[in-house]
């Protein structure tokens, strides 16, 4: 469309809708947040965690995390030619530790969010941080610590041109990278809660769905969110069976938006293809009757169905996986089809 062949009264409605758009529109920024032993809380949320950022709704960041923990990897007997500066300054500064091991950027406020509102996290882009990935196991973990009841650590290469992951000369993998760890801080009275195990707040989702192009729904519990974010990954199998995934320090661009509109008690996702329910809990039935049931709420309130069509429709299209059994939390997530709504 060109101006010169567009009716005048086209136009004019055009500047009318420009000049009416709301403020936020024109006043959105993109901050920018590097992990640093000042930017990073280590293994936790908090609700009374100060904010290390504040931005306004709308607002866009470009984050940089690192792979957890210098000393850890020196444990496992990695070279020191892959920890990276940043990765030993955190380590050595940072003496306020949780009881989870990941070292996560933030909290980041968002102004105008209030217990009982949802944050919108659009994820722009996610690209890896270094040239290489690690997948550890060790013993008393992962889903066959019986049969490995020893330490296992494998350095892979990333080749970021071809978007593969060397794990051999005859075995590449496709590069897939998310933010492992996504959340917002509990309640203040709660208290501080460890990064391992996500649940209401999000937290250690390990859902590789939330790749650049997805979106992620979270309940706010405090004032300001505090939503925080690291255990970057470069891909992953469903499960993660050993205990990790191709780990490695990431960065994205996540853009967040205040929702009073929404309503919702669980964490809910949703990218170009799927809407997506998550269960979590530490029996794995539990955890998948908690994505059904959300999945049935989500298609009752949004789309307007009875409980019982809901309940049928998510038994004959939704696809139910399994994003995690590591953790003391284990975790599904369904997945429905937007391509089987005729109109939408």
């Amino acid at each position: 469309m060109t101006w010169s062949s567009t009716p005048l009264r086209t136009i004019e409605g055009m500047v009318l809708a420009v000049c009416l758009a709301p403020l936020s529109v024109w006043a959105q920024t993109t901050h920018h947040l590097k992990a640093s032993p000042e930017t990073v809380q280590w293994g936790f949320f908090d609700g009374s965690q100060r904010a290390v950022l504040s931005i306004k709704s709308g607002d866009t960041v470009d984050v940089e995390t690192v792979l957890d923990g210098a000393n850890f990897m020196r444990s496992t007997g990695i070279s020191e030619e892959y920890i990276r500066p940043e990765m030993k300054e955190i380590d050595a500064k940072v003496t306020d530790r949780g009881p989870g091991g990941h070292v996560l950027v933030g909290p980041i406020q968002i102004e105008g969010a209030s217990p009982g509102d949802v944050l919108e996290i659009e994820v722009l882009d996610v690209q890896p941080a270094d040239s290489y990935a690690v997948n550890i196991f060790v013993p008393g973990l992962g889903t066959l610590p019986r049969q490995f009841p020893w330490a296992g650590l494998r350095i892979i290469p990333i080749d970021t041109k071809r978007g593969v992951a060397q794990f051999s000369k005859d075995i590449e993998i496709p590069l897939k990278p998310f933010f492992g760890v996504m959340g917002v801080a509990p309640p203040r009275v709660v208290g501080r809660i460890g990064s391992t195990a996500p649940g209401y707040f999000g937290g250690n989702l390990d859902s590789k769905e939330l790749t650049a192009g997805s979106t992620l729904y979270l309940p706010v519990h405090v004032a300001g969110a505090l939503f925080s974010v690291g255990d970057g990954h470069a891909g992953q199998g469903d499960g993660e069976a050993d205990g990790s995934a191709l780990e490695m320090a990431v960065r994205g661009k996540l853009r967040f938006t205040v929702r009073k509109d929404l309503k919702m008690s669980w964490p809910r996702a949703e990218n170009a293809d799927f809407y997506m329910t998550m269960g979590l809990d530490s029996d794995l039935d539990t955890a998948a009757e908690l994505a059904v049931t959300d999945m049935v709420d989500y298609l009752v309130t949004e789309r307007k169905l009875t409980r019982e069509e809901a309940y049928m429709l998510t038994s004959m299209a939704v696809d139910l996986h399994v994003t995690e059994l590591v953790d003391d939390v284990k975790g599904i997530h369904a997945m429905l089809p937007k391509r089987i709504f005729v109109s939408h």
